[in-house]
């Protein structure tokens, strides 16, 4: 291909940025090749990323999880292929005849170590009937060394009872559970690519003006998710990822890689507009752009190693991945970006004049400034009181809930709760280490000391050194009175080595965590944004309030999540049924992610403005010429990120919705209420105390600061084209400031 012509010489942009962008500009068929590569391998072979992921990870220091540990190691079935046959009476002579058929051609094959169904004789059989005497189960465990083919086959017999003298005839149970969610979440990732990089394309093309700029960022999304997909094929080679992790990974990578390659064509297209050639727009670009796209990829790796202070594996799992995405996106932008710019240069249409000082955004922060008091007190009242549902948030482990209504292991595990109460999973079950004697006596000293337990359904014998006792509650199997009951059991074991597990005992666990160690980790991301922060400004004061504003935009954010999944509104037209509560890691992972978020516009922001203030204009002026520049940029990447949250939120999996949903709200909030009123109207207020740091604190920040803002070499003359005679002279078209 002809490389483009890059008109006359200019000076030499210094900075390994710069450099960076040049070579990528040099040698972009070898930069392209490389990503392309990147492309069909991560499509490949990260693409199988799902079938190594575990669903529902567990953590080695959680009680719950070394209790369901000692039980696996005392019973080692893989799980279990559980089916309902409803619609005819029990003993119709046609179903029974087929059930017990079904059920002895089962116990024949290989993987399978036990069956089960309605027609033998005692207790156990008579718990798989409904009360009604309209449906029964076969249960069917697995060995402990079956295979997922072997487990297949059983799903694939059973089922094929289906339509037996009338009968329905639906297959669930554990294991089926479990693939079910990896496919669904399978399906909501492709689902959530599929429509948001259309209509990303759109919003972009709406924004640039022509398709060339437009396709940019789309190419530069779809190359990180490649190799996102990678290194999380990577990861799950050498620890247990959760399924719900892939898409969670996934959004953001998509998000940053279009809001970084958005970014770095805008400037580029800003460069051109001044009067450089493609090779010289490029190498500005790496050296401006660039720097911002580093510095806020940084900030946003900053937020979600926070979530490495937490023992779930879970949380561990999305911070290396996500750490992972985010490099990768900024990586793409750094490389893939100028590359692309240097084949498709020529095609982007430059705008035909700078940004004006004047607009809707400078006009928007001249008000805000008049009324800083009162749109400050009121813009952070909206925010506290958006946030204030998230108060009185239950936290809870939706289990098979988690998938649509229409999905066949749900379907199992409702009818399973609502008709056959005698095998539903008990809110609490007590692991005992000890024989069916020692557990009885244990029962029965629980039920009669503990006001808030119903029951005690079945003490089971295990193996001659391990049982269990499952509890019954009063209330909601994960509400308040459960909970109480979990905290009570360990605390008087009755002499015995115990471990309290269960649906309960989870969402204990993990709130001990969160109370243990979520204040270091909320310490480490403070501290480590305060730190960036100043070193980019050089203030102690915009980290401070950048930091506080954070916070307000992620409480709204959380309370629109527990209006929506716990309260219900709008659950209709999303699509789900409401669970009581929002699952456990979920609000942490919102806090990281948007916070993380959130701090990538404010390095956006404040970029602008520290290079304004630098240059020598005033705080004010700085401000509200900071706004108006980057105001466009901000409310479009915004808008694509929003589009790209939204996306995923119209998946099926109720942990994707809940993350897509607060994720949006978070962006939007941020993007429009904080950064068009709160922050002019802060600064406002603030004045130049807005620099303030002490003495010490300058001095460090003159020897190690980081600065966002590069002294760029004027454009020579010759490299403005002819038809534009209205920019010679113009130097890189920016105004003198005005004191």
């Amino acid at each position: 291909m002809r490389k483009p012509s890059s008109a006359a010489p200019t000076a030499v942009v210094g900075g390994r940025l710069a450099a960076l962008g040049r070579f990528c500009f040099r040698h972009r068929r070898w930069v392209l090749g490389f990503w392309a590569v990147v492309l069909v391998v991560g499509v490949l072979i990260g693409g199988r990323v799902f079938e190594g992921t575990v669903a529902g990870a567990s953590s080695a220091s959680a009680e719950g999880d070394r209790g369901s540990a000692v039980l696996a190691a005392a019973d080692p079935a893989k799980g279990t292929v559980t089916a309902v046959v409803d619609g005819k009476p029990v003993d119709d002579p046609v179903v029974r005849a087929a059930v017990e058929k079904a059920t002895a051609e089962i116990t024949g094959l290989p993987g399978v170590s036990s069956t089960l169904d309605a027609y033998g004789t005692g207790p156990a059989p008579a718990a798989l009937r409904s009360a009604d005497g309209t449906a029964s189960l076969v249960t069917v465990r697995m060995a402990g060394t079956s295979t997922q083919a072997q487990a297949d086959a059983v799903t694939q017999r059973l089922a094929a009872l289906n339509g037996t003298g009338g009968a329905h005839v639906t297959v669930g149970g554990d294991l089926v559970l479990q693939q079910e969610v990896k496919k669904q979440t399978e399906q909501d990732t492709r689902f959530g690519e599929m429509v948001t990089l259309p209509l990303t394309l759109v919003v972009m093309v709406l924004v640039f003006g022509g398709l060339a700029a437009a396709s940019l960022p789309v190419i530069g999304a779809v190359a990180s998710v490649g190799g996102a997909l990678l290194a999380m094929f990577g990861f799950s080679r050498i620890m247990d990822i959760d399924t719900s992790v892939l898409p969670i990974a996934t959004v953001l990578g998509l998000g940053l890689s279009i809001d970084y390659a958005l970014l770095m064509v805008n400037r580029f297209r800003e460069e051109r507009g001044h009067g450089a050639g493609i090779a010289a727009a490029v190498e500005r670009t790496a050296a401006t752009a660039g720097r911002t796209v580093a510095f806020s990829g940084l900030t946003v790796a900053v937020a979600l190693s926070g979530l490495f202070v937490f023992t779930s594996p879970v949380l561990g799992a999305v911070a290396a991945a996500g750490v992972s995405v985010v490099v990768i996106a900024v990586a793409a932008a750094l490389t893939l970006i100028p590359a692309l710019l240097g084949f498709a240069g020529s095609r982007i249409k430059a705008p035909a004049a700078p940004v004006p000082d004047e607009g809707f955004f400078s006009r928007t922060v001249r008000r805000v400034r008049k009324r800083a008091v009162p749109v400050a007190l009121v813009c952070t009242a909206l925010l506290m009181a958006a946030g204030a549902p998230f108060l009185h948030a239950e936290m809870r482990n939706s289990g098979a809930a988690v998938l649509p209504a229409s999905s066949a292991g749900r379907q199992v595990a409702d009818a399973i709760d609502q008709r056959f109460p005698q095998v539903a999973a008990a809110p609490i079950t007590v692991v005992v280490q000890g024989g069916a004697p020692v557990a009885q006596a244990y029962a029965d000293e629980v039920v009669a000391k503990l006001p808030g337990v119903s029951g005690v359904r079945a003490v089971t014998p295990v193996s001659d050194s391990v049982s269990t006792i499952d509890v019954l509650v009063h209330g909601d199997p994960q509400g308040g009175t459960a909970k109480q009951v979990v905290d009570e059991l360990r605390a008087d074991r009755g002499g015995l080595k115990t471990y309290v597990t269960g649906g309960a005992a989870s969402v204990v666990d993990f709130t001990d965590e969160l109370t243990s160690r979520g204040p270091w980790a909320l310490g480490l991301v403070a501290l480590g944004t305060l730190v960036l922060l100043f070193l980019m400004t050089g203030s102690v004061v915009m980290p401070v309030k950048a930091l506080l504003m954070n916070l307000l935009s992620l409480g709204a954010s959380l309370g629109a999540l527990t209006l929506v999944f716990q309260d219900g509104y709008f659950s209709g037209l999303l699509g789900f049924s409401p669970t009581g509560g929002l699952e456990t890691f979920i609000p942490v992972l919102v806090f990281a992610f948007a916070f993380g978020l959130s701090m990538d516009y404010e390095v956006f922001l404040l970029a602008r403005i520290k290079e304004l203030h630098s240059r020598g204009y005033s705080c004010t002026k700085a401000v509200e010429l900071g706004v108006q520049r980057s105001g466009r940029i901000i409310t479009s990447a915004a808008l694509l990120m929003v589009i790209v949250f939204a996306g995923f939120a119209l998946g099926d999996m109720l942990m994707v919705k809940q993350m897509g949903i607060a994720l949006a709200v978070a962006v939007a909030v941020d993007a429009t209420l904080v950064r068009c009123l709160l922050v002019p109207a802060a600064m406002s207020l603030f004045g130049e105390f807005n620099w303030w740091a002490p003495a010490p604190l300058r001095r460090l920040h003159r020897r190690f600061g980081l600065s966002e803002h590069v002294e760029l070499p004027p454009i020579a003359p010759a490299v403005i084209p002819a038809q534009r005679p209205e920019l010679v002279g113009s130097g890189t078209g920016s105004a003198q400031p005005a004191r």
